[in-house]
């Protein structure tokens, strides 16, 4: 009897010594919440008391980092630990290097064989671009005018402002998201110069010292010079050599243009010449060879102006008179008559026709040689 409840006692005393053995290490201070920009380190640290055996690092419920009394064992590059001792505390610090936005969410540390932890929240910022549509800007006088500024790739958005640094009439500024792009603010200011200076615009983004500024110049012009100058500032300088360029090369087309037409005149009017010159040319040949023809030519001298003439009416008949039936030849048979050689020798200088007419009927001849 004496003996089992001695080893009643025994166990008891073992299990009271587990006890106090697993309560005698706990966190005493775990991880607190963090906001990170991307790209640069995190870090949280977590406290525990002696005797200790087995400390986990969770992100998002993975465990990427472990350290036992022995040392530490690492899954990861990016995830690193240091190790603080101050007298019966021991403090775990794990490094997040390179921090992403993935990177964001629930950190945690644990104990082996402990329901206790300590867990914190990391955020993670993304500094963007702040973008102008130019550095300088001309406008006219007391007359209203806009300017806007873009922040593109910031997460979360950053609050835009407006440092102004020209004498106004009135100015005003608001916010808007772009439609296109959730992860853009446009920021307008509206504006009456009365001078010319500086505007600024201001990207400033909360929960950390994140700050991006742009500045334009601003250069106001008199009334009537501000049409003038307006164009010409508008443009960037990109453009402005663009259209110097087009217009040197629109110029030296039209050169090259009028000097091709000007050639194609020239040869178009040297064409006419030559022709008309070959057509010259050509109607003295033919008069050349038609004159020696002529020379050899026979005038026929048989035409007299009566024989040519119809006879006479009679004054009792109103009918004209038939011809008599005659054994002759006809006219037209018969070779015409020639006369003496005398009248032959005179010169002529073109064909000669004569004409014979008996009665009624008209005979033609015409020589040609």
């Amino acid at each position: 009897m004496d003996g089992s409840c001695k080893g009643v006692l025994a166990a008891l005393v073992v299990v009271a010594g587990l006890a106090a053995f697993g309560s005698g290490y706990q966190i005493i201070e775990g991880p607190k919440n963090a906001t990170v920009r991307a790209g640069q380190e995190a870090r949280f640290n977590c406290t525990v008391s002696r005797g200790w055996s087995l400390i986990m690092w969770a992100l998002n419920g993975t465990v990427v980092l472990s350290v036992t009394p022995m040392g530490v064992i690492i899954t990861s590059n990016r995830f690193t630990s240091e190790n603080y001792t101050e007298g019966d505390d021991f403090t775990s610090e794990m490094i997040i290097h390179d921090v992403q936005l993935s990177d964001a969410g629930h950190i945690k540390c644990s104990l082996q064989n402990s329901g206790r932890e300590g867990s914190a929240f990391l955020s993670v910022q993304v500094v963007g671009k702040l973008l102008v549509p130019t550095d300088s800007l001309v406008v006219i006088e007391d007359e209203p005018c806009n300017v806007t500024c873009r922040a593109v790739g910031w997460i979360p958005l950053p609050e835009l402002s407006w440092e102004i640094g020209v004498p106004v009439t009135d100015s005003s500024f608001h916010s808007v998201l772009v439609p296109d792009d959730p992860a853009s603010v446009l920021s307008i200011l509206a504006l009456t110069p009365r001078g010319s200076g500086n505007l600024t615009c201001v990207a400033e983004m909360k929960g950390l010292q994140a700050r991006d500024s742009r500045t334009i110049n601003l250069t106001v012009a008199p009334p009537h010079l501000g049409s003038i100058d307006k164009l010409g500032a508008s443009l960037p300088t990109w453009a402005i050599a663009l259209l110097a360029v087009s217009f040197s090369l629109l110029f030296i087309l039209i050169i090259v243009l009028i000097v091709i037409f000007c050639c194609c005149c020239v040869s178009r009017r040297e064409k006419t010449e030559s022709s008309s010159l070959r057509k010259s040319a050509d109607v003295e040949t033919n008069q050349e060879t038609f004159e020696p023809k002529l020379k050899n030519g026979n005038e026929n001298y048989g035409y007299s102006a009566e024989s040519a003439s119809p006879p006479a009416k009679s004054p009792g008949s109103s009918l004209p008179a038939q011809p008599q039936p005659s054994n002759r030849p006809p006219p037209s048979s018969r070779p015409p008559q020639q006369e003496p050689d005398l009248h032959q020798q005179a010169p002529t200088s073109r064909p000669h026709v004569s004409f014979y007419t008996v009665g009624p009927r008209i005979t033609r001849n015409v020589t040609l040689v």
